[in-house]
């Protein structure tokens, strides 16, 4: 589609698109003018570009095809949103980016495998919050030391030294979302879980 910006040339493409839409509706032009009040010639040379487009003419017809005048003039393309992530191993674990626009949330999906059962903690500023796909996940959260199920979901304040893996009894699969500015989703792990041959 044409931008805004480049008018002559969205202009130039109403009158193709004119052609279609009567054609995909099986309308001849004299329905369209009996609907309209248009004269069939107008129309015919609306279609074939030897009358400029107006929104006195423009109006009538889009009411008759039941389309936004935009769809018509040919508005801004909408992106495609699907997210075709690559996947990227990070020590040891494959990540999976599920956002790409910047911001202040950053959102990914982390298979850890089953060895990857050794606390390493850090800290890092914002917010960060977990929810457990499959597997147990362990997480460490300065003194506490936690066992979420697949279902569970927990939050911290990164700044607090943490490490999340496995519990050693098989690969866990995580979505995490990141918050950098300090947003939060309130969801909370119960902290009474223990894991096996250790207490909280």
């Amino acid at each position: 589609m044409a931008p805004f910006d480049d008018i002559p040339s969205a202009l130039a493409a109403v009158g193709p698109r004119l052609n279609r839409l009567r054609t995909q509706r099986g309308m001849s032009l004299s329905q369209l003018s009996t609907l309209t009040g248009i004269s069939k010639s107008t129309l015919s040379r609306l279609e074939v570009g030897q009358r400029r487009p107006s929104l006195e003419l423009l109006l009538p017809i889009v009411r008759v095809y039941g389309i936004p005048l935009d769809e018509l003039i040919g508005g801004p393309e909408v992106a495609d949103p699907r997210i075709r992530p690559t996947p990227r191993r990070v020590d040891g674990s494959v990540v999976l980016a599920l956002t790409r626009a910047q911001g202040p949330l950053h959102t990914f999906k982390t298979i850890i495998p089953a060895e990857r059962s050794t606390p390493e903690l850090c800290t890092h500023h914002g917010y960060e919050w977990l929810y457990v796909l499959s597997g147990r996940l362990r997480l460490v959260l300065g003194d506490r030391d936690l066992v979420l199920e697949a279902g569970e979901a927990a939050e911290f304040d990164t700044t607090v030294p943490h490490w999340f893996g496995a519990t050693g009894a098989g690969p866990v699969e995580v979505l995490n979302i990141l918050g950098t500015q300090g947003e939060r989703i309130h969801m909370r792990v119960k902290p009474d879980v223990e894991i096996a041959g250790e207490s909280t």
